[in-house]
């Protein structure tokens, strides 16, 4: 019965928005209409003049993968469009019915001198490969982009993509002055984020955490704890919802809620020399340079260099501050049927531990002070990211494709801090120092080749691949003063000496490393156009695994295991601009504790079904999506008994419910926003009370600038991100307690001249409390207070 009411909400919510979505019946005469296409790469123009003349463009990729176009702007009819789009490339086009254009190159034909070259032509038309633009995908200006590959392996317009899929473009990491990963996901519907005791945020997606986040579509880290590169060398962010095993990262974590994946910056022929630097307060200083070109004359070898330092004296609280530095050169080679690009990032981040109080008397009223430091002024986390990667597409023909990526990363954690536990409402506390050190390295493969063709009136896109990946986990040390702490009181005692000048060589816990461990994994995928209107995606993959445990006489054991995943999406376009959709994808976590039998206990399985909607409004310069999920999971965690052997038997599940709608997009001239409210619930089948987890998300930010008159080259930027209460729980007893509602509002203003641009901007406007979603009575983030930040860019 809710599965019925959601898909009459979603058709009730589609009414108001037919007008806007459904092009005006067409005249005799073909009608002209607008287009607004910027000067880019070939691939993607032609990508944004199928969704703008609303057709579906048919080529060769490796014959337009090297030019690039000139743009279209303006009223055109689409044949005059599409030529103004190809002009200088030597290309021709023929549309083969009203709904679909094949681009490819001029067939030689005697004409007379000065005659045009780019003329529709009647040929005869075989179904070739869709436009494809890896790695040249621009997200135009604003705040929506078209294309995804993120998930499906293949470039694929949002709006066909049966599942829902958020992204967050370079323009609005800018219009808001953000520099981390952290802060551009929480424009996205259904993702929390919070503050880590380890420096690193932790993040939820439909109530999970989405395990180790994916770098250009390779995983991020083995652990979880990977940390991501500065903004500066990120071109988006895509949030992939739900179970997300089917692409691979399930090396030991859950993706059941969904997954993060960092698009980086990528060799170009076009230009760029841009020095940008942002200075905010207690000395808090960053810059950087972004170059990219052609290498020699032409544009067959281009390069990208990224580079950034960032430095803070202090943190408000008065920890030592941070300081980061990142390094990316990579070099691209582009010719007509292969594209190559090498590279190497280096990530060096020395973070202090967040600001933070504890609470007295397991209630938020009962904080500690903020002015009463809780450790020592050099406690921090450093993380060292070492990372060498290749891409690799070559075209076989018009029909095949192969695509290899591989990479080589090494990370290394050093930690040194002091926490405090069993606090008592007089300031009484257990202190421990603690310093923890550990290292991985790991390899990944991914391959794949992908086929397009036609069998009578479906047309099949399928992609296999097979995908390998190594790990070497290193030995690690934690270090303590003393395991359980030492009577400290935050009020009287003395100020608390370094961490690693107390700790004791007798309270190491030292656990060594594993000899390297592989997995890999065999994935096939369908996509399949029946007709105009209907697209159903079909995924396969067979996971297979190591299992590193000791068994019941405590001698390691490794185990082989295998899993399969299954997955399916169908939409419906009722429109070009609006199509409703529907999935079930799954996920599995594997499971290293021993059952009753004395072998490891089978894994956690999840199920996710999603049903929603899509809608390209406002000359397919926004996109609302409504959605609404299901995601069930078997096992949540393990019950131990209580007598020996001490076996464990699988504990209860969850099950996380929730509607998200997002709106992203220009929707008039010169105003960009993006807005997005989510309503979620999650019941813990133990019946327990969920924690960190508000009901309702809400986010808004909207930018205007000024076209034209005096105020011309202003820009004006604000937003509110706002949620409900949510419940917290001691670890001493397990009290829960209540974590209040709040809202935060950012501002600036900006001004942008032909070759630089500044904005003034200010953080929690009001300087509002701001806690967590999720924190326990030992750490309690501080967010209290109004932050000034100043930023700009200069063309070189």
């Amino acid at each position: 019965m809710n599965r019925v009411a959601l898909l009459l909400v979603c058709g009730w919510l589609s009414a108001p928005f037919a007008a806007l979505a459904t092009p005006a019946p067409a005249a005799a005469a073909t009608p002209r209409m607008d287009f607004t296409i910027p000067p880019q790469p070939l691939p993607t123009a032609l990508i944004m003049f199928g969704k703008q003349a609303n057709v579906q463009v048919l080529t060769a990729g490796g014959t337009i993968a090297s030019f690039r176009s000139g743009g279209a702007s303006g009223t055109f009819t689409p044949d005059a469009a599409l030529a103004r789009l190809l002009q200088g490339t030597g290309l021709s086009y023929s549309f083969i019915d009203s709904g679909t254009v094949v681009v490819k190159p001029a067939e030689p034909a005697p004409t007379r001198a000065g005659a045009a070259s780019i003329s529709p032509s009647v040929a005869h038309a075989k179904l070739l490969a869709p436009v494809d633009a890896e790695g040249i995908v621009e997200p135009g200006p604003g705040y929506m982009v078209d294309t995804t590959r993120s998930a499906t392996r293949t470039d694929s317009d949002l709006i066909d993509v049966p599942q829902s899929v958020s992204v967050v473009t370079r323009d609005l990491m800018d219009s808001q002055q953000i520099r981390t990963v952290a802060d551009a996901v929480r424009n996205v519907a259904g993702v929390q984020y919070i503050d880590g005791t380890d420096s690193l945020p932790n993040f939820q997606i439909r109530g999970f955490n989405p395990g180790n986040g994916m770098t250009d579509g390779m995983p991020n880290s083995i652990t979880a704890l990977g940390d991501f590169p500065p903004l500066i060398g990120v071109e988006r962010v895509e949030v992939l919802k739900g179970p997300e095993a089917i692409l691979g990262d399930s090396i030991g974590n859950n993706d059941f809620g969904g997954l993060i994946n960092v698009l980086m910056k990528k060799p170009q022929a076009d230009p760029v020399h841009e020095f940008s630097y942002s200075i905010g307060e207690y000395g808090d200083m960053q810059a950087g340079i972004d170059l990219a070109g052609p290498l020699g004359s032409g544009h067959t070898l281009t390069y990208r260099l990224v580079l950034s330092d960032e430095y803070a004296d202090r943190t408000p609280q008065g920890y030592h501050g941070q300081r980061s530095s990142y390094l990316a050169p990579s070099i691209g080679w582009q010719g007509a049927t292969t594209k190559l690009t090498v590279g190497v990032e280096r990530i060096l981040n020395r973070l202090p531990i967040p600001d933070h109080t504890i609470l007295l008397n397991g209630s938020v009223s009962s904080a500690s002070p903020a002015g009463i430091l809780l450790g020592n002024p050099s406690d921090h986390s450093t993380y060292q990211t070492s990372r060498f990667y290749y891409m690799l597409e070559q075209k076989l023909g018009d029909v095949w494709t192969f695509r290899s990526r591989g990479q080589y990363v090494r990370q290394s954690t050093d930690q040194q801090d002091w926490t405090v536990s069993n606090p008592t409402s007089t300031g009484n506390v257990d202190a421990r120092a603690e310093v923890y050190r550990y290292s991985n390295a790991y390899y990944t493969l991914q391959n794949d080749i992908t086929a397009t063709f036609r069998q009578g009136p479906l047309t099949h896109t399928v992609v296999a691949g097979f995908d390998y990946s190594r790990s070497l986990i290193g030995n690690s040390e934690d270090i303590f003063n003393n395991i359980l702490g030492v009577p400290y009181n935050i009020f009287t005692g003395a100020p608390l000496p370094p961490a690693r000048s107390v700790i004791q060589p007798a309270n190491d816990i030292y656990v060594p490393g594993s000899p390297w461990s592989a997995t890999n994994g065999v994935f096939l995928q369908d996509q399949i156009a029946v007709g105009e209107s209907w697209d159903v995606l079909l995924a396969w993959r067979r996971s297979a695994y190591e299992l590193s445990t000791d068994d019941v006489n405590g001698n390691p054991w490794n185990l082989h295991k295998t899993q399969w995943v299954p997955s399916a999406g169908l939409v419906y376009k009722i429109t070009p601009d609006m199509a409703l959709y529907g999935n079930t994808t799954n996920g599995f976590q594997p499971d290293t504790w021993l059952g009753k039998n004395g072998r490891p206990l089978a894994p956690a399985l999840s199920r996710q079904i999603e049903a929603g909607s899509k809608f390209d409004l406002f000359q397919d310069r926004a996109r609302l999506t409504v959605s609404w999920y299901r995601i069930m999971v078997d096992s949540s965690y393990d019950l131990q008994s209580a007598q020996p052997p001490y076996f464990y038997t699988p504990g209860p599940g969850q099950t996380n419910n929730g509607m998200e709608i997002e709106l992203t997009g220009r929707v008039a001239p010169g105003l960009n926003i993006t807005t997005s409210y989510t309503n979620s619930r999650i019941s813990n089948h133990d019946g327990t009370t969920p924690t960190g987890v508000p009901r309702q998300h809400f986010n808004l930010w909207a930018s205007y600038w000024f076209p034209s008159g005096a105020l011309q080259g202003w820009g004006i930027a604000g937003g509110i991100l706002a949620r409900s209460r949510s419940v917290g729980q001691t670890t001493d007893d397990g009290t829960y307690f209540d974590i209040h509602g709040q809202a935060s509002v950012d501002a600036n203003v900006s001004y942008r001249a032909k070759s630089w641009s500044m904005t003034l901007g200010v953080k929690n406007l009001f300087g509002r409390n701001l806690l967590s979603d999720n924190f326990d009575e030992t750490f309690v983030p501080l967010h209290d207070r109004r932050i000034f930040l100043l930023s700009g860019a200069y063309d070189l």
